[in-house]
């Protein structure tokens, strides 16, 4: 059992989700500190120095953080806009396989398959 497990953890489709998991978890550091630290500061200027993480209501004893929500969404909002935008530019970027050369035909009078440099069907025995 304790093999399987070995084989199973260093496939390679583990090992590269691995490595996926702990990169994002630093990417999302990183945007957090990108809307906290700049984005939301310039967004509560343009509202009149409205600070999103200060907005709050009471009901009774539940003090309810719906700051904390927006800030949340707009968080939301953003890395999945950067992870949009990463993905279309890694699909520019990446060229298409190339197309290989055929190395079959079809003959026009039977249909069959035969190799590109026939000049005459094997199946019909039809000049090409």
């Amino acid at each position: 059992m304790l093999k399987e497990f070995r084989d199973f953890a260093l496939r390679g489709n583990v090992m590269d989700l691995a490595v996926a998991v702990i990169i994002g978890g630093a990417f999302g550091k990183i945007i957090a500190s990108l809307v906290n630290d700049v984005l939301m500061p310039l967004i509560g200027l343009l509202l009149g120095g409205l600070n999103f993480s200060n907005l709050s209501f009471k009901i009774k004893d539940a003090v309810v953080n719906y700051g904390t929500f927006i800030q949340a969404i707009v968080d939301f909002t953003i890395v999945a806009f950067v992870i949009f935008m990463i993905v279309r530019i890694m699909n520019r970027i990446q060229k298409p396989a190339p197309v290989a050369d055929p190395t079959t035909k079809e003959c026009p009078y039977c249909m069959s398959t035969i190799s590109i440099k026939a000049k005459r069907c094997p199946h019909c025995t039809s000049q090409l």
